[in-house]
């Protein structure tokens, strides 16, 4: 463990951070993604009315599943509609 410069961290203090860093990361792209699928899952429990007030239909949600970003997706969809 070398360090360059008296006041600096060595490298292996570096990396050990830079770990958790990402390890925290993870952990909350995870935990976002889980709440995303609680939410579109609760959303597929809606009849077809309901998802039609709202401007989605039963496949938008299934397209927004495989997704990572189904909000956008959703989104589009919606606009899509109330143009069309």
């Amino acid at each position: 463990m070398a360090l360059v410069l008296s006041g600096e961290r060595s490298s292996a203090a570096a990396t050990s951070s830079s770990l958790l860093t990402r390890l925290v990361a993870w952990f909350g792209k995870a935990r976002a993604n889980r709440a995303q699928r609680i939410a579109l899952t609760s959303l597929l429990e809606l009849d077809p009315h309901q998802l039609d007030d709202l401007g989605i239909n039963r496949g938008d949600l299934f397209d927004a599943m495989h997704t990572p970003r189904a909000t956008r997706l959703l989104n589009d969809r919606r606009q899509r509609r109330r143009r069309a």
